[in-house]
């Protein structure tokens, strides 16, 4: 009689490893990194089949940190090494953990091309809107007008907006979290690992030595709640400490409403993960200068489709050729163009 073993029951201590966690004292990337290894166990994947790739920048630590397989890559090309490893094996759970520096700057058209073919990745981009590891200087996503070591009279730069940026690359999987909410962080991690394909987690994190408080707004108390609006399927948007504003469309115009002042939730703009052109609305909620009043800024899934994945795609082709008589090279090498000069 065969013995039966099961697998061992995993816990966040079995995700942590026992490198010396080095960030600043009351960095985001704490919080971050705990979420991590808490959604990890409930994953049901073995250690051994997760890996996680960054690039250059604080939120690059990661894979010394996490009890899974990993590498730390080169700066900007987190994205490609990540495609390389899935396409050769796609049983693995593959998340790559970048920044607004990494991830937009020298690495944005590895991030763009990622995204549009489609890999069934997970992509972590924390966004402190600043170069941290370099000391302060300003990044892809910080402000206009932002003065730093780099730009002592203000950046001229438009930021990137991340969200629509991924939505233009043709995403599958687009959101939005924080550093300061634990559990909205779990969730959209878990969602994110869900989806088949390649998933765009944008994560506010406070970089409290060269940045601090830029997200402060979204995460104090006394602010969170009229100022975030979290977005549940199939729900109508509603934010406030007692859920007595809400958004509607006024055309393709978004507008704060207050509930029972004329307005009812059953007025108010139902929220919709798969319909693409909303979506488009929804990212552009970044205090955009062409929408009317305030706006909450949103938290949560912005949009989500399927499509196939390039590593099935590819081994489908390979498949395929497989499938076919012995190529002959030499017209192979040729190709179907052929001129004959007599």
């Amino acid at each position: 009689m065969s013995e039966v073993t099961t697998a061992p029951v995993l816990t966040s201590k079995d995700f942590a490893t026992d490198q010396e966690v080095r960030w600043c004292p009351g960095c985001g990337d704490y919080s971050i990194l705990a979420q991590v290894q808490k959604v990890m166990p409930t994953l049901g994947i073995p250690r051994e089949n997760i890996v996680i790739i960054s690039g250059i920048g604080c939120s690059s630590r990661f894979p010394y940190y996490m009890n899974t397989y990993g590498m730390h890559s080169i700066h900007g090309r987190a994205t490609a090494v990540a495609s390389g490893l899935k396409a050769s094996r796609p049983e693995l759970s593959v998340w790559i953990v970048t920044g607004d520096g990494d991830g937009l700057s020298i690495g944005g058209n590895h991030t763009i091309h990622l995204l549009r073919r489609n890999f069934d990745v997970n992509v972590l981009l924390f966004n402190n809107q600043i170069y941290g590891l370099t000391k302060g200087q300003y990044s892809p996503t910080s402000e206009a007008h932002k003065v730093t070591k780099s730009s002592p009279m203000g950046s001229i730069d438009h930021p990137f907006n991340p969200l629509a940026l991924a939505l233009g690359a043709d995403a599958t999987f687009v959101a939005r979290s924080m550093d300061r909410d634990p559990k909205h962080l779990q969730s959209m991690l878990q969602r994110a690992n869900a989806h088949k394909g390649a998933s765009f987690l944008e994560i506010y994190q406070n970089c409290n030595i060269f940045n601090d408080g830029a997200f402060e707004i979204y995460t104090e108390k006394g602010t969170k709640a009229q100022e975030t609006l979290f977005l549940e399927k199939g729900q109508p948007l509603l934010f406030g400490a007692n859920k007595d504003k809400g958004i509607r469309l006024d055309g393709f115009t978004p507008k704060v409403v207050t509930i029972g002042e004329g307005f009812s939730a059953d007025d108010c703009w139902i929220h919709d993960e798969h319909d693409m052109y909303k979506a488009q609305i929804l990212v552009r909620i970044f205090d955009d200068v062409h929408m009317e009043g305030h706006l909450p800024r949103p938290f949560g899934v912005f949009y989500e489709t399927s499509r196939p994945c390039y590593e099935d795609m590819m081994a489908a082709q390979i498949e395929e050729a497989k499938a076919k008589k012995p190529a002959d090279l030499d017209k192979l090498l040729k190709g179907s163009e052929i001129w004959t000069i007599s």
